[in-house]
C-alpha cells in the first residue's frame, strides 16, 4: 500500500519540564526542572533543525526514590517564554480543557501565537489523571470518560469560535457564552494537537485537531491507528498529521548505547512506576503485577531506540515507514548533550531519506 503521510516527516522534543525527564530511573541522567535547561534544549533543537519543541502539563508527581515529576514547571507560560528564546520552531503548549475555560484559553494562545510570530500549537488533554485534579477540588466526578469528550468537544468549539468571530454566544451543556469576544483574533489559528487511542478520543482528533499524537502495542497497532483518524478526518473534509514518541539511546556503537539502555533499567523506580501506573486507573496490584515483569523496561515511558547514529536512524526511518506516521516526537536521557549529537549525527541521515517537511 502506497503511504498516505502528507510530504515531509516533522521531528520535535517533548521537553524535560517536570523533574526525572522522561525516565523513571535512579541511575538516570535527571534533567534540571529549570526554564533555563528548558531554554537550551530548545534553542538545541532548533540549531539542528528540528521542527518544534512541546511540553506537558502536569500538576501532581509520583513520588518514588526518585520523586519523579513532584516538581514541575506551567507548560503555557514556559513555551510564552522559548517563543521568544526561538525564531522557527513551533512552540506548542498543553492545556487541560477541565482546568481551563475556552474564553481564558483563546487568550492565552492568542498571545503566544503574537509572540511567536505564528508558531503555537496548542495539545488539548481532556484531564484523566483524577487525582491531579482533586487535590485542588477540580476534579467532576459526575463526568464519566464519554461525558468528559462530550466536555472538550463543546469546549473546542467555542475555542475555534472565540478565534474566528467578534462575537460568540453559546447556549451549551457546559458553556454559556454571551456576546463573548476576545480580540484580538488571532492571523492564523494555532495548531491543535490531541492524543489518545479510544473511539473518543480519536473522533475528537479528526474532528478537531491538525495533529495527532497515538500510542500502540506494535507497529501494525500504530499504523492501523493513524489510518482510523486519517480516514476519520478525511469523512469531514479535514486532513490531520500523525505523530508518536520514541525515547533515543544513542552512543558510539550499538554495544555502548545497549549498555546505557541497561543501566538507566538497573535503577528503575518501582515505587513511581506504580504509582503512575495507578493513576492511569488501574489498581494496585495490577500496576505492581506489570511494573515487576519488567522494570528494566517500566522506566522508559514510551518505545525506545537503542544504538550507533547509523542505527538509530535506520530504526526511526524503519518506524515512521512501517507505522505511516508524519512525524515523532523524541526524548532524550541527556537532553544537551544526547540532542545534539542526534543533531549532529543522525538528523542529516533523516533529512536525507525523508526530506524536510512540507
Amino acid at each position: 500500500m502506497t503511504n498516505p503521510r502528507t510530504p515531509g516527516t516533522e521531528y520535535g522534543i517533548f521537553l524535560p519540564i517536570g523533574s526525572g525527564g522522561w525516565i523513571v530511573s535512579e541511575t538516570a541522567p535527571h534533567p534540571e526542572t529549570t526554564y533555563a535547561y528548558n531554554r537550551r534544549s530548545a534553542v538545541l533543537a532548533e540549531e539542528h533543525g528540528f521542527d518544534f519543541v512541546m511540553s506537558m502539563g502536569k500538576w501532581r508527581g509520583y513520588g518514588g526514590a526518585t520523586g519523579h515529576w513532584e516538581h514541575t514547571l506551567e507548560s503555557m507560560t514556559m513555551m510564552a517564554g522559548l517563543a521568544e528564546a526561538t525564531e522557527r520552531v513551533g512552540v506548542w503548549a498543553t492545556v487541560h480543557a477541565n482546568l481551563f475555560h475556552p474564553a481564558l484559553t483563546a487568550k492565552m494562545f492568542t498571545t503566544i501565537q503574537e509572540v511567536s510570530g505564528g508558531r503555537a500549537g496548542i495539545n488539548v488533554v481532556v484531564g484523566s489523571y483524577a487525582d491531579e485534579f482533586r487535590q485542588m477540588g477540580l476534579w467532576r466526578e459526575d463526568l464519566e470518560h464519554a461525558d468528559r469528550y462530550r466536555y472538550t468537544e463543546e469546549w473546542a468549539t467555542a475555542l475555534r469560535r472565540l478565534w474566528t468571530e467578534d462575537s460568540v454566544t453559546l447556549d451549551g451543556e457546559f458553556f454559556d457564552l454571551r456576546d463573548c469576544r476576545s480580540l484580538p483574533r488571532p492571523t492564523a489559528p494555532p495548531t491543535i494537537i490531541g492524543a489518545g487511542r479510544s473511539p473518543a478520543g480519536l473522533a475528537f482528533q479528526a474532528r478537531h485537531c491538525d495533529g495527532s499524537f497515538l500510542t500502540a502495542h506494535d507497529l501494525t497497532g500504530l499504523r492501523d491507528a493513524c489510518r482510523r483518524v486519517r480516514a476519520g478526518a478525511a469523512r469531514m473534509g479535514r486532513t490531520i498529521r500523525t505523530y508518536s514518541m520514541l525515547t533515543v539511546i544513542m552512543d558510539d556503537t550499538d554495544a555502548a548505547a545497549e549498555a546505557r539502555r541497561l543501566e538507566y533499567g538497573r535503577g528503575a523506580d518501582v515505587e513511581a512506576i506504580v504509582n503512575m501506573k495507578r493513576s492511569w486507573g488501574l489498581p494496585a496490584d495490577k500496576a505492581l503485577s506489570l511494573t515487576a515483569e519488567r522494570p528494566e523496561d517500566e522506566a522508559f515511558q514510551t518505545p525506545f531506540v537503542t544504538g550507533s547514529p547509523g542505527t538509530v536512524a535506520r530504526r526511526i526511518n524503519e518506524m515512521v515507514e512501517e507505522a505511516e506516521l508524519d512525524g515523532l516526537m523524541l526524548i532524550f536521557p541527556d537532553y544537551h548533550a544526547d540532542l545534539a549529537a542526534f543533531g549532529e549525527r543522525v538528523m542529516p541521515m533523516l533529512r536525507s531519506t525523508t526530506g524536510a517537511p512540507a
